[in-house]
């Protein structure tokens, strides 16, 4: 966010010191600059209010190409909104999204968050931010179970079968 707003000062910065140099009246001038002043002030307390919203996933554009995500949270609103917390492969921290409410989609992840719980992993989400024309739906699912580890005999050495002591009974016959 600092770079965003940085870069948004620098531009104001410039444009007050073209309203400096201007060869203009001098309240046009103290206007100008005052202009500038609010700018940075409605620009940094913008900023900071869109940090704690969902961004709708039509307008991602770093993460556009993201195959799958895993979802950590989810909040449906009936016949408003789905929001989502999506943790992206690449991404520091997780992010906020807002999909438009859709009845097949609530369900689809309703769906895969039952079968989630029910394996114990988590919900994950084919083709994110797909934003075709194409009428395919988002695939929520429910990740696999990961592969048990590996057997291993005790000494760390392979395991070796005797057929001679196997053949034996215990009752000596």
């Amino acid at each position: 966010m600092f770079g965003f707003f940085a870069a948004a000062g620098v531009l104001a910065a410039l444009l007050g010191l073209i309203a400096i140099w201007a060869p203009r009246r001098v309240w046009i001038k103290v206007t100008a600059l005052a202009t500038t002043a609010l700018f940075l002030v409605v620009g940094y307390v913008s900023l900071v209010d869109l940090l704690s919203r969902p961004k709708p996933v039509d307008m991602e554009w770093a993460h556009a190409n993201a195959a799958d995500a895993a979802v950590l949270g989810v909040h449906m609103v009936e016949d408003q909104a789905i929001y989502l917390w999506l943790g992206l492969e690449g991404a520091e921290e997780p992010r906020a999204y807002v999909l438009p409410w859709d009845q097949e989609t609530a369900k689809q992840l309703h769906d895969a968050q039952r079968a989630a719980e029910a394996e114990g992993t988590g919900v994950r989400v084919q083709l994110p931010f797909e934003t075709s024309l194409d009428e395919r739906e988002r695939r929520f699912y429910a990740e696999p179970q990961p592969p048990q580890p590996a057997k291993r005999a005790p000494d760390g050495g392979p395991m070796i079968f005797d057929q001679s002591s196997a053949s034996r009974r215990p009752d000596g016959a």
